[in-house]
């Protein structure tokens, strides 16, 4: 019976993979077109009293329009900035808002917990967070087989939102190295953001919000 490997066991996943922490904003739209995202980050910086960040990074699962944003800058960098996200929620409300969508805060740290705090229309509308060392397992960690595993990290936060996004766990913890991908400069002319989005989830011109599935 294979067993699950960990440092902390949220980072396991099949196979044995590990993956650092990370945060950042999670939307599933249909489109990016006509969406001012780079004015709405800047914003949001200013808003959350953040400075130092050169791009946004963004990156999308095309097959289900799921859209991940996330701030290049000091303050995001490492594990410490991962949690940043759990705090720092601007371009949540601003971008929930503006494309009437739920946007997602999320957190990931494979030692300590993750965490999901969801805005619509501007305000808080939900969140959950689970601390990894106060998960009760199904018996000694080293007794635990992969796939009860997997099943009980489809409960926790993530693996619940990746439930309503069609996506599994874990290709919701890889969207921050999908491809496609680009990180996309704050102080970018208009016409080369627009440009870049396009490119990265082409569609009408104005975005719409995707039906998410329960």
């Amino acid at each position: 019976m294979p067993v699950i490997a960990r440092p902390g066991i949220g980072g396991a996943h099949p196979g044995g993979q590990i993956l650092e922490a990370h945060g950042g904003y999670l939307v599933r739209l249909e489109s990016l077109s006509g969406l001012e995202l780079i004015q709405l980050a800047r914003e949001a910086l200013v808003l959350d009293g953040a400075a130092g960040a050169t791009g946004l990074h963004v990156s999308v699962n095309r097959r289900r329009k799921v859209v991940r944003l996330a701030y290049v800058g000091p303050f995001t960098a490492g594990r410490q900035g991962a949690h940043w996200y759990a705090a720092h929620h601007a371009l949540p409300r601003l971008l929930s808002r503006a494309a009437n969508v739920t946007v997602h805060a999320c957190v990931y740290d494979p030692d300590e917990g993750e965490e999901v705090i969801a805005y619509g229309n501007g305000r808080r509308v939900g969140g959950e967070r689970v601390v990894y060392e106060d998960v009760e397992l199904p018996g000694r960690p080293e007794d635990v087989d992969e796939a009860a595993f997997t099943h009980m990290q489809e409960r926790w936060p993530l693996g619940h939102l990746a439930y309503v996004f069609g996506l599994t766990r874990k290709e919701l913890l890889r969207l921050p190295l999908v491809s496609p991908a680009q990180v996309l400069p704050l102080d970018g002319a208009a016409q080369d953001v627009a440009e870049a989005l396009e490119a990265l989830l082409p569609g009408s011109r104005m975005p719409h919000p995707v039906p998410d599935a329960h």
